[in-house]
């Protein structure tokens, strides 16, 4: 307990997402691409022996960490170090480890590998918020709730339809994550300034080897192919672009907890509060949306972070520069666990997430009265021949009075029963729920709902398998 901790690590991210960014998945994917050289030169005619191929891939995870560190603290080169470790697991293939290439070639190939995984990770992840929002979408689109524009109180709507917002930003995510996960391209193996002139020189001038040894490559890691051209690196515009999407989803998140926080404080939705759980350490009464607010806090984290890979991709000098990397170490590790802990958080949430419909009747009714004046006004003159000056004329002096009594003496909206009783409506009680019947005010609310879920959620979901019933990772 004496030595710092990320609390993306120790608080928040899921295990699958830890593993992905952790020291033994990249040194592992780094000996499985020295694996994937060694056999894709040998197929290419470079005297590499069967016995070599298998002493190197009966060590891919034995690894001696304490003996890396120590050789690491020697040369001062993380990828030498790991070459040497390598060797003295594999004697007899010591000699080919990591033949022609250059330290980007395990480094910055692993990058993607790890970015591809963590990207499907939140696919998953993403695709059940999806689900599980348009569960509730489901289940609510036709329970009238107050609107708000400006947060204040607007036309009605319903909470389905609410839910269907949230919804149609995570399936913009999804889009957008679908598009950087089919753009994604190994590095492949380019050398030092991207020319490949090590591997050329290897194959003798064979240009066509060489790019077949690229092709091989990329294959064996599970890649479509590699990156047309590059420095030493890849351009770490590719960073950006992925963190992009993550950003993307943090906004969402944000957006979505930030109403859950507004819904909490007016009664009418409250996330999950477990029965022990305590909300304040000195009001024991609280219920704080901490959930919510956690998610807040994390997506403001991703969103800001997202900066970081733009400011590394516009200062590379020419074919590399080594500025990116301690940068790089830090940015798209945490940007993808604090993703992986903000959908984890969304989709507790929703899926716990109660409503109060006695609550969001009150407080609909509190301003119904006002939303239906024009309704009022309308039927009166069409149903009752009234004069529509005369009745507008009235509505305002009613509604100015009626608002008082709420500002001022703290009172509830007594506007109907002030209708009520002038003569010039000439209103009954039949006839005026008839008019204000809340199922009037919501517009195509509830079938927008049912469409967007049929014409685009489902069909998503249909053709995008996914576990739905596995728990969203929680720890605090």
């Amino acid at each position: 307990m004496d030595t710092y901790v990320s609390p993306l690590s120790e608080r928040y991210a899921g295990e699958k997402m830890k593993r992905i960014f952790s020291p033994d998945f990249k040194f592992t994917t780094w000996r499985k691409l020295w694996v994937a050289l060694a056999e894709a030169e040998q197929e290419l005619g470079i005297g590499i022996s069967d016995e070599q191929l298998d002493e190197l891939r009966a060590h891919i995870d034995d690894i001696d960490y304490d003996f890396a560190a120590a050789r690491e603290k020697e040369v001062r080169h993380d990828v030498m170090a790991h070459v040497l470790t390598y060797g003295e697991r594999c004697p007899k293939a010591k000699p080919i480890i990591h033949l022609g290439a250059t330290s980007c070639y395990v480094g910055d190939n692993t990058d993607i590998i790890q970015m591809k995984e963590g990207l499907l990770q939140v696919r998953s992840l993403l695709l059940a918020a999806i689900s599980a929002t348009a569960d509730f979408a489901e289940k609510y689109k036709d329970r009238p709730t107050l609107a708000f524009t400006h947060y204040q109180p607007a036309q009605p709507t319903t909470v389905g339809k609410r839910a269907s917002l949230w919804l149609n930003d995570l399936v913009s995510d999804f889009r957008d994550l679908e598009y950087r996960l089919s753009s994604l391209r190994l590095l492949g193996c380019k050398g030092t300034t991207g020319t490949a002139a090590s591997f050329l020189e290897l194959f003798g001038g064979d240009h066509e080897k060489v790019k077949r040894l690229d092709k091989l490559i990329a294959e064996k890691m599970g890649f479509a192919d590699t990156v047309p051209v590059s420095g030493q690196t890849y351009s770490r515009k590719t960073d950006y672009n992925v963190l992009t999407v993550l950003c993307g989803i943090a906004q969402t998140a944000a957006k979505f907890s930030n109403d859950i926080r507004l819904l909490s404080n007016l009664k009418e939705a409250e996330e999950p509060f477990e029965s022990k759980q305590i909300g304040s350490s000195a009001m024991a009464y609280k219920r704080n949306p901490m959930r919510s607010e956690r998610i807040a806090s994390l997506a403001r984290y991703i969103m800001c972070n997202s900066l970081n890979p733009a400011f590394t991709a516009a200062t590379q000098w020419f074919e590399r520069t080594l500025d990116d990397s301690a940068n790089k170490r830090i940015s798209v590790p945490e940007a993808f666990l604090a993703t992986d802990a903000i959908l984890s958080l969304y989709v507790n949430i929703i899926k716990g997430l109660k409503i109060y419909p006695r609550i969001i009747e009150r407080d609909l009714n509190r301003e119904l009265p006002f939303m239906a004046t024009e309704n009022i006004l309308m039927y009166c003159v069409k149903e009752k021949g009234g004069d529509r000056q005369e009745l507008h004329e009235a509505i305002r002096r009613h509604s100015v009075a009626a608002a008082a009594v709420i500002k001022e003496e703290g009172g509830e909206n007594d506007l109907f029963a002030r209708i009520l009783a002038d003569p010039v409506f000439g209103l009954t009680r039949k006839e005026l729920d008839d008019i204000v019947d809340v199922r009037q005010f919501v517009g195509r609310a509830p079938e927008q709902t049912e469409e967007f879920l049929d014409e685009v959620v489902r069909p998503l979901l249909a053709a995008n398998k996914f576990d739905a019933s596995a728990p969203s990772e929680i720890k605090v």
